[in-house]
């Protein structure tokens, strides 16, 4: 791993160097001789956190794979139902802790390929979205299956993992052609391609600006395929797509209450399937 905080343009924020890079506009212009002589270091000599522990924005895409709307006995997808914010407060990196809010409602695993916005966008065509991507990373949209709103049930400290890092869009490639396994406790919950996604990543770019302008550093869950499944205390949760690596998180449920007991609610809810 080398070390490149030093070439950072202005000060680094809560927002990471990453962010700061990425605003910058210099991310792009780091090339191997700027890198000579930097710090370097083995990755087991360092811990890896989040790349990107404070978004401007976290977008959602529901139901972006028609293999989850059966699943779900959905009557919509994602060209019906627009796309959702999450709380930014909602991430966390490898190697940290999923934590359940109620012991007795459902929590899914979402794995889902990421999208970094590069630079300012809005109004962009599909044919140039992709020039608006700075990379990829994994990540995985935690979900309650309870009666409240879609972003309240997705926007729980902890339920944004994303990681373990961002690999540029000429580094990938085709985002419309990678593999996305989820794996819980080492056992395949979801495998698909990217190919089967309702709005490849151009046309949810696309689509996502002409409702919100896309800041650098924005990023975009892309959607979920079929295979979401309840997780329990003590389980280990994998993202793994080509090209990008293996993001791996635990889940605990310490500290989760019954749903009827969170503040201003006397009385239990009754789980509400969505995607």
């Amino acid at each position: 791993m080398v070390d490149v905080t030093s070439l950072v343009p202005g000060s680094i924020g809560p927002a990471g160097p990453l962010h700061q890079l990425i605003e910058s506009g210099a991310g792009p212009q780091l090339s191997s001789a700027s890198i000579d002589g930097l710090p370097r270091h083995l990755l087991s000599e360092v811990i890896m956190r989040t790349p990107l522990p404070r978004p401007p924005k976290i977008i959602g895409a529901p139901v972006n794979y028609l293999d989850h709307k059966v699943e779900m006995s959905e009557t919509h997808s994602i060209a019906d139902l627009g796309i959702f914010l999450k709380a930014t407060s909602s991430v966390i990196g490898p190697g940290e802790q999923v934590r359940l809010p109620y012991e007795d409602q459902r929590t899914d695993q979402e794995g889902e390929l990421t999208v970094v916005i590069g630079r300012t966008a809005r109004d962009v065509l599909a044919d140039e979205a992709l020039d608006y991507v700075f990379g990829y990373t994994c990540g995985l949209d935690m979900t309650v299956r309870s009666t409240e709103d879609r972003s309240t049930r997705k926007s729980f400290d902890t339920f944004t993992p994303l990681g373990p890092v961002v690999v540029t869009g000429d580094e990938l490639g085709d985002p419309g052609d990678l593999r996305l396994e989820t794996r819980v406790n080492g056992a395949v919950r979801q495998s698909t391609s990217t190919r089967d996604l309702i709005f490849g990543v151009a046309e949810l770019v696309a689509y996502t600006s002409s409702v919100m302008t896309l800041w650098p550093g924005d990023v975009i869950l892309t959607g979920t395929p079929a295979g979401v499944g309840q997780v329990y205390d003590g389980d280990a949760i994998e993202v793994d797509i080509s090209g990008i690596g293996t993001l791996a998180v635990t889940v605990s449920a310490a500290g989760s209450r019954p749903y009827g007991q969170r503040p201003g609610h006397s009385v239990s809810g009754a789980t509400a399937p969505s995607s």
